[in-house]
């Protein structure tokens, strides 16, 4: 069984790798009970931070960010 890279596996749940990767980790969830469920755990995870609902950050820390970018510039 190929190990595969957590952050390849993330890809995969965003639909966001490549066609060879897809079929390979496609195939490999299919032969190997344990990688299906890391899956499945990163399914949970990503359907949870789905539903989180974020805010924006205040104008204030927007304008003391900026501020000290502009320092940091000159």
């Amino acid at each position: 069984m190929k190990n595969f890279k957590e952050e390849e596996l993330i890809m995969y749940l965003y639909k966001d790798s490549t066609p060879a990767l897809t079929k390979a980790i496609e195939k490999a969830i299919q032969e190997d009970a344990e990688l299906k469920q890391k899956v499945e755990t990163l399914q949970r995870s990503k359907n949870q931070l789905d539903k989180v609902k974020l805010k924006s950050p205040s104008k204030k820390s927007i304008k003391a960010i900026m501020d000290y970018a502009k320092k940091r510039a000159e």
